[in-house]
């Protein structure tokens, strides 16, 4: 039920990414070395942390810095919001001033898009003049980009969203540094890569130069060290909470066995690593589970095979049993699942701007297993669209915030997140819970969400139909009574029966209510 074949998937990747290979309009001037490892002054005392907490149940929201908000005007370089390859100006200042926007939403974990200094000139393989915006292409893994601001305002975002509750997760990226960086042109650094104007690059996936990138020679111990180095550093002068890892089938196992060895000995032992596995599942993650190399990977089959069950494609039975396939990934490690990223067409866009279809989909995603990941302004019906599209400003409406001041929200749709997020917290069920099929013909889809530990069960109901639905079903067994709430809608059910209603393009999610002893 994918909504594309793999290889058209990874052609998206590989095109919203990094493009096709390119070259600068010029050559930038002859850099000095990369800055050497040096060592670095105590940090400051770190902000309180974060509360313990599984990372099963936590709620991720991911941002692309330079599209969030700009709080900043004095760091904006080659800054215009009219051309969709350019800065916009969004800044790790301006998302701090936000914080309070992702804590109200009742996500309690975000990753942000790589920081460190990215090349200063632009590609033109895209067909437009394209820069480093999305900081994918570094120029030097020791410094952080001044157009996102400096240390102290990352080290602050973190402790900032350390206070709310919220976790941090930074991106990195070891496969490769950005089109024609320093470390393809200094003669202390040039043998470390593989590059296609000198015909070294493979045809695999460790060898090969993706969209034209310059590709690190990772399996060469001074460049996997130099690497590790400049990574391992961040993550102990910022007080991240993880890393979000790009790219990782480029890279080899045994670097990510001795990035995961380094990061417990020298940073802490719980840090937590999410990696981008393209077309992962729970199969094709496991090479990475079993050898420990990192705690979660993205499922890339969530958002096709939902938006395929919301469309009426496929029967109800069939997405039943994917979602109780998730189930199978090796136990202690996770999926991660999204509707919408920087790398593939939205959700919403792929829905033809269907907000109620959408919705749907939003509950799917906040009752289902794993970690699921709000990509920014998806919440509030951002159009997305395709590459680079899907890379738009966030909408801020009325309010000032550049680069999105004016730029639409759908205000009911956020509030469907929010109760979304309120009730996947206060329900443990929803987020390690079993999985169980109920009701699974026709338009109409229930299922069942329980956790043996807590005790909690949750039943959601979505009607992807356009006539009312019903249902009549035994009530489940570990409710232990013939009562329900109406989690999302408000009200009850009661009587010998479960006699379950769903309006057309509907959802209801029901949880027994719990009465207080006396």
């Amino acid at each position: 039920m994918r909504h594309a074949p793999l290889t058209l998937l990874l052609a998206l990747h590989l095109l919203s990414c990094t493009h096709t290979p390119a070259q600068p309009d010029a050559p930038p001037a002859p850099a000095s070395p990369p800055a050497a490892v040096v060592a670095q002054p105590p940090a400051s005392p770190p902000a309180p942390t974060v509360p313990p907490r599984s990372w099963a149940d936590e709620i991720l929201y991911f941002v692309v810095v330079d599209r969030f908000a700009d709080g900043e005007p004095a760091t904006n370089v080659a800054v215009d919001t009219a051309a969709q390859g350019a800065f916009h100006g969004g800044d790790l200042k301006g998302l701090r001033q936000q914080l309070d926007e992702l804590s109200s939403l009742g996500v309690t974990a975000l990753w942000i898009t790589p920081v460190v200094k990215n090349i200063d000139s632009f590609v033109t393989g895209a067909g437009f003049p394209d820069w480093g915006y999305h900081g994918y292409w570094a120029d030097d893994f020791h410094k952080l980009d001044p157009r996102f601001g400096t240390e102290e305002d990352l080290r602050a975002l973190v402790d900032e969203a350390h206070r709310r509750g919220i976790r941090v997760l930074l991106d990195v990226v070891y496969n490769h540094p950005g089109y024609n960086s320093r470390y393809l042109t200094n003669p202390q650094t040039k043998a470390w890569l593989r590059s296609e104007d000198r015909g070294t690059c493979g045809q695999d996936d460790l060898t090969s130069c993706v969209s034209g990138l310059p590709d690190f020679k990772t399996e060469l111990p001074e460049v996997a060290k130099y690497l590790l180095d400049a990574q391992l550093d961040w993550a102990k002068r910022s007080g991240v909470d993880g890393f979000r890892l790009d790219t990782v089938k480029h890279v080899d196992h045994p670097f990510w066995k001795e990035h995961r060895r380094r990061l417990r000995e020298e940073v802490r032992k719980d840090f937590f690593l999410l990696g981008e596995v393209w077309g992962g599942d729970a199969d094709v993650l496991d090479p990475w589970f079993a050898g420990d190399e990192m705690d979660a990977g993205f499922d890339f089959g969530f958002q096709g095979n939902s938006i395929a069950f919301v469309l009426g494609r496929g029967r109800t039975i069939a997405f039943d049993k994917y979602l109780k396939s998730r189930a199978k990934v090796r136990p202690g490690y996770l999926l991660a699942h999204f509707l919408s990223s920087h790398d593939v067409p939205g959700a919403l866009h792929q829905l033809e701007g269907d907000v109620k279809r959408f919705r749907l989909a939003a509950v799917l995603q906040l009752t289902s297993s794993g970690i699921p990941t709000i990509y920014y302004g998806e919440e509030v019906a951002r159009p997305g669209g395709d590459w680079p599209a899907n890379r738009s400003d966030m909408p801020w409406g009325a309010r000032d915030i550049k680069p999105g001041a004016g730029k639409p929200r759908d205000e009911d749709l956020r509030k469907l997140y929010q109760k979304l997020t309120s009730i996947r917290r206060a329900h443990p069920a929803l987020s390690r819970g079993t999985h169980q099929g109920l009701s699974t013909d026709g338009d109409l889809y229930v299922f069942l969400r329980h956790d043996a530990e807590s005790g909690d069960a949750v039943m959601v109901a979505i009607n992807r139909g356009q006539q009312p639905a019903k249902v009549s079903l035994p009530w489940p067994a570990p409710w232990g009574a013939t009562v329900a709430e109406d989690l999302l809608n408000g009200g009850r059910l009661e009587g010998p029966t479960l006699e379950l209603a769903v309006e057309p393009l509907g959802a209801r999610i029901l949880g027994r209510i719990h009465t207080q002893k006396p």
